[in-house]
């Protein structure tokens, strides 16, 4: 079992793997309900984390999916890695999340079924960690392995944050740095630094705890978490849906340290490339930033809207939570068509 490099089974890395924006809007694009769930409050009509749904009496449940495949060779940790993300999708709407079920596919021809098993095993613990059960699940034998969750959180209805309530003037904060994307491609093409996976591995298997601290706070306008679609794609998402462009300063953004050692050695994973292709009629940005404002991370941290006015209060409601907030630029009118300013 220590000898199986789970990424070599991995057509795609970890939310790298997503199928990118203008794709997946052609997709769902014909499948719209002719009903109407007047309880749900956050559904397809929104690019939210999560959907949500009012259950009377002041609460709301969120429900979520994330799976993917391998983005690390260690089966513990793969496991650890897509628990957490799974899980982040729900404190991204401000949630505190209350039980998750598995989703796996395994090749069985390829990978023994006691490499699953540890996968598995890794995922039990962050959700013991995030105070959850892992109550269950589905499993298929496939062609190339994949593992996630669906994971269940609940809310108090009027304190869903969604990524489309950003005003004009708000700062906009990052709780973890970037780069992870270009690591997990380091770490497939042999060449990672043992320095680096190792914060990769732990930026990616940190709760995105504050999230749900951020929901008690009414100058918190608008949280997403930055995962497959890059800084720049839930960027835009949050600037669309808001009506607004946000204006990012490339120099304020974090990044993993030495992350240009692997823009350099050309380790970009293709969903950079992807990324770019459906959104870059969107912004206004130097070429030279793309390999790391479209990278695709993998459960990345939280990409918060806040009213100037409650800056301390916020910050002080995620470092409580051991993470940084890191100001990384503003939110302003919109400019025609474009969405997203990298200055």
């Amino acid at each position: 079992m220590e000898q199986i490099r789970l990424t070599q089974f991995s057509p795609g890395a970890g939310c790298g793997c997503k199928i990118a924006p203008r794709e997946l809007e052609e997709i769902l694009k014909g499948s719209r309900s002719k009903l109407s769930f007047p309880e749900l409050l956050v559904g397809n009509d929104t690019k939210d984390d999560a959907a949500v749904y009012d259950i009377g009496g002041g609460k709301a449940i969120i429900s979520t999916t994330d799976f993917f495949t391998p983005i690390v060779d260690d089966p513990y940790n793969f496991g650890r890695i897509a628990a957490t993300n799974a899980i982040s999708d729900i404190y991204a709407m401000g949630g505190r999340p209350i039980m998750a079920i598995g989703i796996l596919g395994w090749p069985l021809d390829k990978l023994p079924s006691a490499t699953a098993s540890v996968v598995i095993s890794g995922a039990r613990q962050v959700c013991d960690d995030a105070g959850i059960p892992l109550a269950g699940g589905h499993s298929i034998n496939i062609s190339d392995p994949i593992f996630g969750l669906a994971v269940t959180g609940i809310i108090d209805s009027h304190k869903v944050k969604m990524n489309s309530g950003a005003k004009v003037g708000d700062l906009l904060f990052l709780t973890k740095p970037i780069g992870i994307g270009l690591v997990a491609s380091a770490e497939k093409f042999g060449v990672v630094r043992d320095e680096d996976r190792k914060r990769a591995l732990e930026l990616m298997t940190r709760l995105n705890l504050p999230g749900a601290r951020l929901s008690d706070l009414d100058v918190v306008h608008a949280i997403t978490d930055v995962t497959g679609f890059a800084l720049a794609g839930h960027s835009i998402e949050m600037a669309q849906g808001s009506g607004l462009m946000a204006v990012i300063d490339y120099k304020s953004v974090p990044r993993i340290e030495g992350i240009e050692y692997y823009i350099e050695q050309e380790c970009m994973p293709g969903g950079t490339f992807r990324n770019f292709a459906s959104y870059g009629d969107k912004c206004d940005m130097d070429p030279a930033y793309k390999p790391l404002m479209c990278d695709p991370q993998t459960s990345g941290g939280l990409l918060v809207a806040v009213d100037p006015s409650g800056v301390e209060e916020a910050k002080r409601c995620v470092e409580e939570c051991g993470h940084e907030f890191y100001k990384i630029g503003y939110m302003a009118e919109c400019d025609g068509d474009k969405y997203l300013k990298v200055i």
